[in-house]
């Protein structure tokens, strides 16, 4: 039914339809007569062999959502009825921003990708955690992931305050944290990824990550466009700061082999979707193989097909992540993947 539909999607601005699309689904989970019920009957998934657990937090199943698709937390509830296992929020920053200035999204379909430059457009730190608390007290049992950020203006060198501002709002209401300096849409937040400057965020993180006896998880999402040597400094950096794990990878700046025309893949942004998916797999590879398997990997970037999960899986993935390929190939995407997992007894 998506593959039917898509085409008349795809003949408009993709930020446009995004929300066109998800506060349609929003509604029909609210109010449509057992739209819950046919949501949930249609695509989710609950077989007991896809349940894991990952640092402390026991997932349904291995397939979440990655950050960038409800960046306020708006529609949790009806993206979890999709089949999602998990459903990371944000990124969010400390103070509500618009982002970068339209267009800042476009398709590359004949790549099967999406460049965006969003620019961490939200409506900031407070207006998340009052929905997230909410949503918590409905006892719905999501599991939910706060990605954090820096505000636009922030210098660098007072980005940590910044993080600790998400950090401590969000703290009652998330399961686990995602420490985001790898978007190469915000100015100068990359070099944050610098070894001096990220143990510095890190351990200011971990020494607040102790409320009442209670921490969060605290995983670090990074690029894919880093050096081993960078990757190397990446794993000690975990280490040292017994972070929970990471997240790889966030969007690319690189534009090699793609068959789009330059009009549009030259655009600023990051690129997502098929082009990013053997890069991304090396990544997860080569920190699982470097740790020795010390820490878990969320697997993200290019997952289109049920082979592409296996293939972040068996790399050394304990997780993975959807966005673009959710976006190509439609929600169906999610029980695929989860079939094929328990069919293959991929762990």
């Amino acid at each position: 039914m998506y593959q039917l539909i898509k085409p008349l999607f795809f003949k408009f601005d993709p930020e446009n339809v995004h929300y066109f699309v998800v506060k349609r689904l929003k509604w029909f989970h609210d109010h449509f007569p057992l739209g819950q019920t046919i949501l949930r009957s249609s695509f989710d998934v609950n077989i007991k062999g896809l349940e894991r657990e990952v640092f402390g937090i026991k997932f349904k199943n291995p397939v979440g959502l990655a950050a960038g698709f409800d960046k306020n937390g708006e529609y949790i509830e009806a993206l979890s009825d999709l089949g999602f296992g998990f459903i990371e929020v944000g990124t969010v920053t400390p103070l509500p921003q618009p982002g970068n200035d339209k267009p800042r999204m476009f398709r590359l379909e004949a790549d099967g990708a999406i460049i965006n430059r969003m620019g961490f457009n939200n409506k900031g730190v407070d207006t998340l955690a009052e929905r997230l608390r909410l949503l918590k007290s409905k006892n719905t049992g999501i599991v939910v992931g706060g990605n954090i950020g820096k505000n636009k203006n922030t210098p660098n060198e007072e980005a940590v305050n910044d993080y600790i501002k998400c950090f401590d709002r969000l703290f009652d209401v998330v399961d686990y944290f995602v420490v985001n300096v790898s978007s190469p849409n915000t100015p100068g937040l990359r070099a944050l990824q610098e070894k001096g400057p990220l143990m510095e965020l890190l351990n200011t993180l971990q020494q607040r990550n102790n409320v009442n006896g209670i921490s969060r998880p605290i995983l670090l999402k990074i690029a894919p466009d880093l050096t081993n040597e960078q990757l190397d400094d990446i794993v000690e950096i975990v280490l040292e700061t017994k972070i929970a794990g990471v997240i790889a990878t966030n969007t690319t700046i690189d534009r090699n082999g793609l068959y789009t025309p330059e009009s549009i893949k030259n655009e600023t942004g990051g690129l997502s979707g098929k082009p990013l998916a053997l890069r991304s797999t090396e990544v997860i590879r080569y920190l699982s193989t470097k740790s020795n398997k010390a820490f878990p990997i969320i697997g993200v970037g290019g997952i289109h097909s049920p082979q592409d999960a296996k293939d972040k899986l068996d790399a050394g993935a304990s997780l993975v992540q959807l966005y673009t390929g959710f976006i190509y190939e439609g929600p169906g995407l999610i029980k695929k993947i989860c079939k094929e997992l328990v069919k293959s007894g991929t762990k």
